[in-house]
This record gives C-alpha cells, sequence and structure tokens, in this order.
C-alpha cells in the first residue's frame, strides 16, 4: 500500500507540473482516454440493450454486446481503425481510425460524438457533456501514431533501452511484481500478466500506460513518459514472463 502511495504522489505532482505547462488539465486527457477505452466502466453504468447502431454496418467482427459500445472496438487500441492493428483478424470492422480529428476544435468533435456527421454516432443519450469534452480533449491531444513507435509486424518496439526501461517499470512493480505476475487479468487456468499484454497487444499496453484502467483508480496514467521511454518500458516488459 505505501508503494502505491508513492506512485499516486508521484503522478500527481508531475501531472500538476503538466497543467502548469501547457494549460490543458491532464487528467482530463487521460478519463478521455479511458472512456474511449471502456466507457462503460469507467463510468460504472450498465451497458445499453444491444449493439450499438453502427454494429450492424459490418459483418466481420463478431463480437455482441459490450465490446460494440467500446470506441475502441471500432477504432483500434493505435486510433487507426482499419489500416492499423485491427486491419485484419477478429477485430476487423472496417472503420475508420481517428487520428484525423486531431486537427478539428474541441467543439467540431463533441459534434462528432453527438452525431453532427451520423445521428447513429450519437452518443449524447449516454455519456455527459463532461464526458464528451474529456473525450474530445483525448481524441485531440491524448492520441499518437503508434507506428512511429513499434514495429507491427513483429510487435515490438521500433527501438529501446532495457536498462531505461527497467528502472521506468520501478513505479509499475509497486502494483505488478518485480517480475509482472503480481496481477494476473485472467483465470489462473489461463493467465494474462503484464508481460503476456506486452507481446500479444503492444498498443493495448501503451494506451493503457498512457490513460491508465478504467474504473480502477490504482491503475493510472503516466501520460508524462516520453515516446523514448514508452519504447523502452515495453522493451522491458516485453522480457518479463508471460505464464
Amino acid at each position: 500500500m505505501r508503494g502505491f502511495w508513492f506512485v499516486a504522489l508521484l503522478l500527481g505532482s508531475l501531472l500538476l507540473a503538466a497543467q502548469g505547462q501547457t494549460g490543458i488539465d491532464p487528467w482530463r486527457i487521460q478519463r478521455g482516454g479511458q472512456l474511449y477505452d471502456h466507457w462503460i466502466k469507467a463510468k460504472g453504468v450498465q451497458t445499453p440493450a444491444g449493439d450499438h447502431p453502427l454494429w450492424a454496418l459490418q459483418t466481420t467482427n463478431t463480437r455482441k454486446g459490450t465490446d460494440t459500445w467500446r470506441c475502441k472496438e471500432c477504432h483500434g487500441w493505435d486510433y487507426l481503425g482499419k489500416d492499423g492493428a485491427y486491419g485484419s483478424g477478429s477485430h476487423y470492422t472496417g472503420f475508420v481510425g481517428v487520428l484525423q480529428v486531431r486537427g478539428k476544435t474541441l467543439e467540431e468533435i463533441v459534434s462528432l460524438l453527438k452525431g453532427a456527421s451520423n445521428p447513429k454516432h450519437d452518443f449524447s443519450p449516454y455519456l455527459s457533456q463532461e464526458d464528451l469534452e474529456d473525450l474530445a480533449l483525448f481524441l485531440k491531444y491524448g492520441t499518437l501514431d503508434m507506428r512511429t513507435l513499434i514495429d507491427y509486424k513483429a510487435k515490438k518496439p521500433l527501438r529501446g533501452d532495457l536498462v531505461a526501461g527497467k528502472a521506468v517499470y520501478r513505479v509499475c512493480a509497486s502494483c505488478h511484481g518485480q517480475d509482472g505476475r503480481a496481477i494476473n487479468f485472467l483465470t489462473p487456468e489461463n493467465p494474462e500478466y503484464v508481460g503476456t499484454l506486452a507481446k500479444e497487444n503492444p498498443q493495448e499496453v501503451l494506451h493503457k500506460v498512457l490513460n491508465g484502467q478504467p474504473g480502477n483508480f490504482v491503475m493510472p496514467g503516466f501520460s508524462f513518459l516520453s515516446p523514448a521511454q514508452l519504447q523502452d518500458l515495453l522493451s522491458y516488459l516485453q522480457t518479463l514472463p508471460e505464464k
């Protein structure tokens, strides 16, 4: 528990410093990233009935219910949609990415989230105005082109310093453990640890490192990490045990 409070205090001081430099509240950007990940968990609400209205426009991704309402399921952990890691496989939908909206104003992005370009994309019945603004802040300021950091075919960072990555991981280890196996995301029979996820889905890992885990304050975001530090950390995470 003492390790957790150290992480919380460190994170708080760094984010306050970042806010002072930019004038943009980094907490809200991170919250927007958590809404993008799983707004139902982030808000602690019930899943809307049925599939998302736009889900019927595709037939390749056979998931149902909750997953269809997650932004990441259509647009990807890398925000590239059909042009990114979800360009093939069971998650493929054919929907576009969202990186291009970074060039729009926050008001324009909120308008899109309210269905300005397609009424079926209206999230205002489910997300408050503050939620929509946080999500817009994330889409404008919190996304990055992960192709500049990751070799998509190899699923490895384009560069990385293991020693530097291990130093960054010391903060993560206060919860995940030195070998990354203190938290099992799945079951004892089919375990999934941070090392497992880093190898299988590096894009998801980067998103969660930057923005945190929805509905779980114990897993904060570390959006102050530089691109080089993210690559160093990912390189080290991929050396941790998978099972």
